[in-house]
């Protein structure tokens, strides 16, 4: 998949997974998120392995992320997203949402799926509801599967 890459000023949203700082991502995970919490090294780098990156930069550093989880022709999964504490509040969550909905690979998709209890008000930008038929939706989850 060709790497798109995109800048506003002094920030940077890039598909490279060469650019990604695994390190930041991880302590960002594993201590500031409940949905990660205890994630292992290899795990975080097995799934970004396995999905579409988008990696938020401030001159060069790493400052936020997000992934995709796809089939690319009818279903995606939005997770992982975070802008750190510091940069929040400048625009860079939407603009973030924004080039990944607007990925020519993510195009025509059926659709889009997201676990979220702290951003609400930015998904219904761009789109998102709650479930229409919450009684149809099924799931099988094992929030302890990090603690060994």
């Amino acid at each position: 998949m060709k790497i798109r890459e995109v800048h506003r000023n002094d920030f940077t949203i890039s598909t490279d997974k060469n650019k990604l700082d695994i390190l930041s991502i991880h302590k960002f995970l594993t201590t500031e998120t409940d949905w990660a919490k205890e994630i292992p090294i290899n795990t975080l780098k097995t799934s970004i392995e396995n999905s579409l990156n988008f990696g938020l930069y401030h001159e060069n550093k790493q400052i936020g992320f997000a992934r995709i989880i796809s089939d690319h022709s009818t279903i995606v999964y939005l997770g992982d997203v975070y802008i750190l504490k510091k940069y929040r509040g400048k625009g860079l969550s939407k603009w973030l949402i924004n080039e990944i909905m607007e990925h020519p690979n993510l195009q025509g998709l059926r659709r889009w799926i997201l676990l979220t209890d702290t951003a609400e008000w930015l998904y219904k930008k761009f789109g998102f509801t709650k479930l229409p038929n919450p009684e149809f939706y099924m799931e099988k989850h094992n929030p302890n599967v990090y603690n060994g």
